[in-house]
């Protein structure tokens, strides 16, 4: 008689739980921990300066020596993007299929860890073996190719992990998910599903990318007299693919513009996930040779993100771009929460300078709704459900899916990132929380720019900074010089000149009844300078600038 295995399956969200991004989760049986996917976020509104925001991997640190290696499903930002960095501090193998695999190489030659950092491509419908773990790799369709969903096998059981995903019969490139192994592990007995959350709020089916095929070929027909311009996400292959088979039926001429585009559909090209007809690319100097109505650009920027190509097309400050009256702009995609006000500003711009842009049915989302993800349960059937992949409410909803399908309240768990829930085929529950957050990425800096960092740049925005600059004389403290008083986003100092000068002489007296004292000493200074100016400028103007008192010492 075969023995039952009593170990316990440990799932630590690292991070992707609460938001949209920064999606990677441990798994860790005894002395063996694989890691799926590890993405970035963009940062919140509130997080001046900052670029990037990547997960806190103290608890992989800690455990580095059970790490086997990270196992990707696809190649989106929120799934890739923070490995340049993280491997920087653990050096693992990656695992992944074909175009992911060579969208993070594009990543990794820019950090100078293309050396350094073992890589397999794995092909659907193969497993690789990992510690204590087999992990399988298994089709499904996305808004990138390649995408994968993994069949996570551990002596505690099969953990299926959707990754993003969506049902599409009708792939653009490719075949479409592959339902039937789907089934044939739900047969197995599975243990737990973590499944894709981000659309569980919407009924029905998610569309097919190739109606977006149909709706391009009649703009294209519609538009025959105006140059196009298209914006849509970098990663998204197959609507690049279907832009470009409508330019060529229509004898335009394509140009790829923005950083992103170009490197993903370069590396598509090369791996063979993109057809491009001959002679239907061209470099962007070349426009001028031919007719406008015979061009088509494709370009970055459908989230309206202030430096890419086509918000700086509107703004006016494109080198080697500018919008023409009966342009028509085409934004092929929809604004990510939190990006409508930058989309409807550029919309604004481009409006302003004449063009026609076009905004609806020009979109289909790459992840599942509710009728497919009901779909995946029945399949998988599953004795534990796992929303992952999204904000509180979304994975709320999934887990209504999963109890309507019969799976019990008590047998759903919606995580939160650091939650250590340890799993097996007689119990499951939360049994600890690991140390997790986000680390701010600020130009070469990572992890220098915190809280307080943050609270200071909020304040200056708010606010302003006026520095109080004095001269005392070394020794005796005598006041030689000053008090000066610059002041940078807080008034404008020549409008201001009487506000300026009255705190200049409230501040001369509060220092004269302090250096009278024998032992001022600078800090007292200091501090004497910041109340009484703060002091002032409330009462006079109810705004709290921030207030830096700058003493120098001079020898008499």
């Amino acid at each position: 008689m075969k023995k039952q295995n009593t170990g316990k399956l440990k799932i630590i969200p690292i991070g992707g739980l609460e938001q949209i991004g920064m999606n990677i989760t441990a798994f860790e049986y005894e002395d063996s921990i694989i890691v799926v996917d590890c993405g970035l976020a963009f940062p919140e509104d509130d997080m001046l300066g900052v670029d990037l925001v990547i997960p806190d991997i103290t608890y992989l640190k800690d455990n580095a020596d059970k790490l086997k290696g990270f196992v990707i499903t696809h190649g989106h930002e929120d799934h890739i993007g923070a490995l340049p960095y993280v491997l920087k501090e653990i050096n693992l193998p990656l695992y992944s299929t074909k175009l992911t695999l060579g969208i993070i190489e594009n990543k990794l030659k820019e950090h100078n860890l293309l050396r350094s950092t073992k890589r397999k491509v794995v092909r659907h419908g193969q497993s690789i073996n990992l510690g204590k773990f087999r992990i399988e790799f298994i089709k499904t369709n996305h808004s990138i190719q390649d995408a994968s969903a993994l069949a996570i096998y551990s002596p505690a059981g099969i953990v299926v992990h959707t990754g993003d995903f969506k049902v599409d019969y009708t792939p653009v490139f490719g075949d479409a998910i592959d339902l039937q192994r789907f089934a044939e592990i739900g047969k197995k007995g599975v243990l737990a599903l973590m499944s894709d959350s981000t659309n569980a709020e919407r009924p029905g089916f998610t569309q097919s990318e190739r109606t977006v095929g149909i709706t391009f070929d009649h703009i294209f027909a519609e538009h025959q007299n105006t140059r196009l311009i298209i914006a849509t996400f970098a990663s998204n292959v197959d609507r690049v693919q279907q832009i470009i088979n409508s330019a060529y039926k229509y004898g335009r001429k394509v140009v790829v513009e923005g950083r992103s585009m170009v490197n993903i559909i370069s590396t598509a090209s090369e791996l063979g996930y993109l057809n491009v007809p001959k002679n239907t690319l061209i470099e962007i100097d070349q426009l001028k040779n031919y007719p406008p109505e015979k061009t088509v650009l494709i370009t970055t920027g459908s989230q309206g993100e202030s430096m890419a190509a086509l918000s700086r097309m509107a703004a006016d400050v494109h080198r080697k771009i500018t919008i023409m009256p009966n342009d028509t702009v085409i934004f092929s995609s929809n604004p990510i929460p939190g990006n409508e006000k930058a989309v409807s500003r550029v919309i604004n711009e481009l409006s302003a300078k004449g063009a026609n842009v076009i905004f609806q049915d020009v979109h289909v989302s790459g992840h599942a709704c509710q009728e497919e993800l009901k779909l995946i349960y029945s399949l998988v059937k599953p004795k534990y459900a796992i929303p992952v992949h999204g904000e509180y409410r979304h994975l709320k909803a999934n887990a209504g899916i999963a109890q309507s399908l019969g799976i019990p309240k008590e047998n759903i768990f919606i995580l939160q990132s650091g939650d250590v829930l340890e799993i097996s085929e007689k119990s499951a529950k939360v049994v600890d929380k690991v140390h997790t957050g986000a680390i701010l990425v600020d130009g070469l800096g990572v992890g220098d720019v915190g809280n307080i960092v943050l609270r200071d740049r909020q304040h200056l925005a708010e606010d302003g900074i006026m520095i109080v600059v004095l001269s005392l004389e070394r020794g005796t403290n005598r006041l030689l010089a000053g008090p000066d008083i610059v002041s940078r986003g807080f008034v404008y100092v020549r409008e201001a000149e009487a506000l300026m000068e009255e705190a200049r002489q409230v501040v001369e007296e509060a220092l004269e009844k302090c250096l009278a004292g024998k032992h001022a000493d600078w800090n007292k200074i200091k501090l004497t300078v910041r109340d009484t100016m703060n002091d002032f400028i409330w009462k006079r103007t109810k705004r709290r600038p921030m207030i830096i008192p700058i003493i120098m010492d001079v020898d008499v």
